[in-house]
């Protein structure tokens, strides 16, 4: 099984950008979808981004963005490395949270639906984004 481990939080001013990096040890990425969460205090977990397994043949799922994220961010991954990036612009005080990434084997990410927590078995401990002037 894979660990999971997110960095590259922190506070950034409105307008700003982060990049988020969730590393794997134990095991390769290549052959997991991936799914980014993130919690603002008070509120459920939601998934706003999914990509397929990298190993994924071209016309199996995609890649989903939530309408809030539409634009702005933008996921990557280098499979070699174990290691997605999730690049965040325009950085909005409303996307203040906790950022997670997910693994799952076989989640199927369509590119067109959102995801739930219970359809990720690996999980990394978040890493906190705050946007405030």
């Amino acid at each position: 099984q894979v660990q999971l481990v997110e960095s590259g939080g922190g506070l950034v001013q409105p307008g700003g950008s982060l990049t988020l990096s969730c590393a794997a040890s134990g095991g390769t990425l290549d052959s997991y979808a991936i799914g980014w969460f993130r919690q603002a205090a008070g509120k459920e977990r939601e998934g706003f981004l999914c990509t397929k397994p990298g190993d994924a043949l071209p016309h199996y799922g995609g890649t989903y963005y939530a309408d809030s994220v539409k634009g702005r961010f933008t996921i990557s991954r280098d499979d070699a490395k174990s290691t997605v990036y999730l690049q965040m612009n325009s950085l909005e005080p409303g996307d203040t949270a906790i950022y997670y990434c997910a693994a799952d084997q076989t989640y199927y990410c369509s590119g067109d639906q959102s995801h739930k927590t219970y359809e990720f078995e690996y999980w990394g401990q978040g890493t906190q984004v705050t946007v405030s002037s």
